[in-house]
């Protein structure tokens, strides 16, 4: 294996450890009282949530879903760019929290882009934007194996005059939450 092909094994493996769920907790022989404390909540914590989630029906998933799908809104981005912007962090925040909450439930998060340039460029500027919120989900703890990405490019604009309030509209992530199975 030549010095190339190992430095892009090297970082293959450190992005995928780097994308694991991880909780912290203190070892129980070096915790102080206030650690001990917080590891155990954060275990009740976890086995409630478990508990709830698992004695959920179907049909009570699908209405939390619909809930949720009514809920959160798109986040939106600027003319050649796919940086989350600050105002849409709460958005995201929202998402990645019903996403833990919920763990039998997916997202899908589609790109979308205005009319301007390529198919091919908005297609790939899509797929960035959409990558974009799944990587900000991961580092709000949700794993990245329940993440989809789409890009449809300039296909699906939800609106179609040709004006910068328009464009704004359709340079978007959107979020469509199933559940898990489906």
């Amino acid at each position: 294996m030549n010095f190339k092909s190992a430095l892009i094994s090297a970082l293959m493996v450190a992005l995928l450890l780097g994308c694991a769920e991880r909780k912290i907790y203190f070892p129980k022989d070096t915790a102080t009282s206030e650690q001990t404390k917080t590891n155990d909540m954060i275990q009740k914590e976890d086995k409630t949530a478990e508990n709830k989630s698992s004695e959920l029906s179907s049909q009570d998933i699908r209405e939390q879903i619909r809930r949720i799908q009514e809920e959160v809104g798109d986040i939106y981005f600027d003319y050649d760019k796919y940086d989350i912007r600050q105002n849409d962090i709460p958005m995201l925040k929202k998402v990645a929290s019903f996403l833990q909450k919920y763990p039998r439930v997916r997202v899908i998060i589609e790109g979308h882009c205005d009319e301007r340039g390529t198919n091919e460029y908005n297609f790939a500027l899509g797929q960035k934007r959409a990558n974009a919120a799944k990587q900000y989900l991961i580092t709000l703890g949700v794993p990245s194996s329940r993440i989809d990405i789409v890009s449809y490019g300039e296909e699906k604009p939800v609106c179609t005059e040709q004006n910068e309030a328009c464009w704004q509209k359709n340079r978007r992530a959107h979020f469509v939450f199933i559940e898990e199975g489906k």
